[in-house]
């Protein structure tokens, strides 16, 4: 037997703030949800990237104490939010905490917390690091807290693989409800943005820096794409067998139709690789399962962020999975809510809801080995592809329709 996964609440926090209509306004407008870094270097005299999509100030207090907030990562207070956020959405009804699963993805983890604790050791010596700060340290911190805040009793899986983390821990919380091994599970991915982790991005040249006469912005598939808008924030998913959500009365906001993953061998610890025919069959196999043909796929959710080699291997692999066929309409909301944080998974929500996507803005040249142009308005009705691939080699897709 098995159970068809379906997702019935949501809760996301990122530049935009919490509410899902400012989300759906900053998509339609099409421009980067981006503000100065503490700590940057003027750009006219260093060259370096500037800007980040960064959560701006929040009052939590609704799904989070402040007794309980003052002893978390922000990583943690923003998982646990959103996991609140997305288990009110899915009520009415009871919910089993012993046989719920909670999945979540992090590239970084709880990176201010980390950055104090080294301090600490740097500053005063190993007597002084406090055992408060390693807790929230380790990448699982969010998931545990998620889990405790919760009663979620089921298993506790941390994802770290990069930018395809959000769709791999979505996929593995499907697989759990699918498999019938939890009642329900919470997916997401949360990550922070410190001006050192900042500094560090850009010192490698992952992020979008400005030049004369043209602004910094990540421009998906753009022939000047010159690097990524880091981003940060947490999204959160419920996913619960469409039976369940039927027999309580929930409303079902997306159907997952059908999830895969690969691995492209030719990739290197830091960078995307060259394997677009791995990738492509991975792609194919993946809509088989779901049982829905390229032809019907209605809009694409890429994973596209301004990455040069990211982004050409995205455009590669969606071409030949197609193989001779027009794509279908294609959207990266990456250009808004920036890299990391799970801000995709709220964009995929907001895609199935009929969200308005923008042109991104700054966006001047068609890359002529993609021939990628961007889609505008909204997606059409039918199953729509959620793709993620990451460097390092890790790839994800998931393929989720309007109940």
């Amino acid at each position: 037997m098995s159970a068809e996964p379906v997702v019935t609440g949501a809760g996301a926090i990122g530049a935009w703030g919490v509410e899902r209509r400012a989300l759906h306004g900053a998509l339609a407008a099409g421009h980067p949800l981006a503000r100065r870094v503490e700590g940057t270097p003027d750009a006219a005299t260093v060259p370096a990237a500037a800007c980040a999509a960064l959560v701006p100030v929040l009052d939590l207090s609704p799904w989070l104490a402040p007794a309980h907030a003052r002893r978390m990562a922000m990583t943690s207070r923003w998982s646990v939010a959103a996991a609140r956020m997305a288990v009110e959405e899915a009520r009415p009804g009871p919910r089993d905490g012993g046989r719920t699963a909670v999945v979540m993805a992090t590239a970084f983890g709880s990176v201010w917390f980390t950055e104090r604790l080294v301090r600490q050791v740097l500053d005063e010596g190993p007597q002084a690091a406090q055992p408060f700060y390693f807790s929230e340290c380790v990448a699982n911190a969010a998931a545990g807290q998620v889990a405790i805040a919760e009663g979620a009793r089921g298993a506790n899986v941390t994802i770290a693989q990069r930018e395809a983390g959000p769709l791999i821990a979505l996929s593995q919380a499907a697989a759990e409800v699918r498999e019938e091994r939890a009642e329900a599970a919470l997916a997401g991915a949360v990550d922070e943005m410190s001006p050192l982790l900042h500094r560090l991005l850009d010192r490698y040249r992952a992020l979008a820096r400005g030049a004369a006469g043209r602004a910094e912005a990540p421009r998906p598939f753009d022939l000047r794409r010159d690097g990524v808008l880091a981003g940060e924030g947490a999204a959160v998913l419920l996913v619960e067998p469409a039976a369940t959500a039927r027999a309580r009365g929930a409303r079902t906001l997306a159907r997952i139709r059908g999830t895969g993953s690969a691995f492209d061998p030719t990739a290197t610890e830091s960078d995307w690789g060259e394997g677009v025919e791995t990738l492509a069959a991975a792609l194919h196999r993946t809509l088989r399962r779901a049982g829905v043909a390229p032809e019907e796929i209605a809009g694409i959710v890429s994973g596209a962020s301004g990455a040069r080699r990211g982004d050409a291997l995205e455009g590669k692999v969606l071409r030949s999975a197609w193989s001779g066929r027009t794509l279908p309409p294609i959207v990266a909301p990456k250009a808004v809510v920036g890299e990391y944080g799970g801000g995709i998974l709220a964009c995929a929500l907001a895609a199935l809801d009929g969200a308005s996507f923008g042109r991104p803005t700054q966006l001047t040249e068609h890359d002529p080995q993609m021939g990628i142009d961007l889609h505008t308005g909204s997606i059409p009705h039918g199953p729509i592809l959620v793709s993620a691939l990451a460097a390092g080699g890790a790839a994800a897709w998931v393929v989720m329709d309007r109940p």
